[in-house]
Order: C-alpha cells, then structure tokens, then sequence
C-alpha cells in the first residue's frame, strides 16, 4: 500500500503549479482561441473573419514588418557582440569579474530612468544635437525620424548585452581547458581553436540565449511606449504598439486572432530552432 500511495506524491507536488498554469494561463488562452473566431462581445461565430481582417489592416502590415525587422537586425547584432566580449572577458582572468559587473549595469537601470535617459541624449534640445550645433551640423529629430527605429535597437542592445555576456561567459566557462592544451600541442591556431572548439561547445548555450533575447526584445516596448506614446514615428511602430492600441480600444476580436498567430509563430520559430541546434 506504502508503494502505491508514493506513486501519487509526484502528482501532489505538481499539483498546485498545474492548478495555478490552468486558471490563469490555460484557460484564459483558451478563451481567447474561441474569441478569435466570434464578434466583437465573443457571442457569434464569424469563422476566420478576424483573422483575414487582421491581416488587411495596415497597421498589423506596419507593425508586423517592423518587429520582424527589429528582431532580424537585433538578435545577431547582440548574439555577435556579447559573443565577441564575453570571449574577450573569458581571457580576462583578473579584471573579468569586474567587466561582467559593468555589462550587468544596464539590467539594474529602471526603465523610467532610461526614459529619462533616451530624453536627455535624444530630444531635440538633448545632449546629442547640442553637440552637433557645437561642431556646426545641422540637428536630427531622433525620435521624430527614422532615426528611431535605430534607437530603439541601440536602446535593446545596451539593455541586453550584459545577460548575454555573462551566460556566454558561463558556456566558456564549461569548455575544459585540456580540450585547447590538446589542440595547442598538435599545432591549432587561435581560428581553429575558436571554430572547432569554441563554437560547437556553445551550441546549447546559442540556443538558450537566442530564445531569451527573443522573449526580451518584446520588452522593448516599455522604454518606446514611455517615450513616444501610442501612436509613435511609423518605423517604431512594433506589434505591442498595435495590440495596447487595440486593447484601449476594446477591440477584442482582433487582438484575439493577432495574439493567437503571434503565440503559433514563436512557439514554431523557437520549436524549430531548438530542433535544429540540438538534432
């Protein structure tokens, strides 16, 4: 009897976290999947109505190409540049400790202050166009341009960098030494050692740090929406822009399908590259 009662105690533990993922996690999406394809008050069944609506609408079109083109310049810029520092730091025995520290730095920055921080630098009386009138060049309209867009990446980048320095850190940290002594002997340069040693023991980590610099650009949104409000310059204009305009406007049925494609999406981009780094 003792036996069989301990085949339930796993099921126990898991119990109230599996309670807690259904009431607020399951459930909701799954009202959300059948408000995709019902009206506005979610009572009538209009079939793939929204989802054809959502996809004519020209600012899910602006929203959608921008985030995709956010997400394609910005994760290989931060997956190249913590790389190329955390190699960098790794090498860095004495002084590596208190490089990691620096790079965390931004995490720790209130997004408040790093709104505070995007006005003084980039407003059009900032610190950026009062040296360029000291040089004699003419003022850029930073956050009222296309020059936003580009400042919104660098915003994510600096934000990011120091998370992804210190799990790629960490990935170096468990390649053993020997592996490289063993290469160095049998006449390995310092290329060879990096693409045939470095890189391939760091696939597991690439995989992880790829799927949370995915989730994290998505968080973006604060600093911009702070900044410039609902409705910002047009290359800025990300999808969460696009669903707290719709959500404002109680909107319901259209933010319902866009949540539930935006929810296929993710989940098949990060299915299929775990898939392809770890097959």
């Amino acid at each position: 009897m003792r036996v069989k009662n301990n085949q339930y105690n796993g099921f126990l533990f898991v119990l109230p976290s599996l309670l807690g993922v259904s009431i607020f996690v399951l459930i909701p999406f799954t009202d959300v999947i059948r408000r995709s394809f019902s009206n506005v008050l979610g009572g009538e069944w209009v079939g793939f109505r929204n989802y054809i609506t959502v996809f004519q609408n020209t600012a899910f079109q602006l929203a959608a190409t921008n985030t995709l083109r956010f997400l394609i310049i910005c994760i290989p810029a931060l997956l190249l540049l913590s790389l190329f520092a955390s190699v960098v730091i790794h090498r860095q025995s004495k002084a590596g400790h208190f490089i990691k520290m620096a790079y965390l730095i931004p995490m720790a920055v209130p997004v408040v202050s790093v709104v505070v921080i995007w006005q003084i630098l980039f407003d059009r009386s900032g610190l950026l166009n009062s040296a360029l009138s000291t040089l004699g060049i003419s003022t850029v309209n930073w956050m009222g341009s296309d020059w936003a867009f580009w400042v919104l990446v660098l915003s994510y980048i600096w934000r990011n960098l120091g998370y992804s320095v210190v799990l790629w850190v960490a990935g170096l940290a468990s390649i053993p030494s020997s592996i490289y002594e063993a290469a160095r002997v049998d006449g390995a340069g310092e290329g060879q050692l990096f693409f045939r040693i470095t890189l391939p023991n760091l696939k597991k980590m690439a995989a992880t740090i790829t799927i949370l610099s995915l989730l994290n650009s998505f968080r973006v949104f604060r600093e911009a929406y702070l900044v410039a409000g609902e409705y910002p310059h047009p290359s800025m204009y990300l999808l969460q822009h696009l669903f707290q305009n719709w959500y404002r406007d109680l909107s319901l049925d259209r933010l319902s399908a866009a949540a539930v494609m935006m929810t296929i999406v993710i989940t098949l981009l990060v299915l299929q590259f775990k898939r392809g780094l770890f097959d």
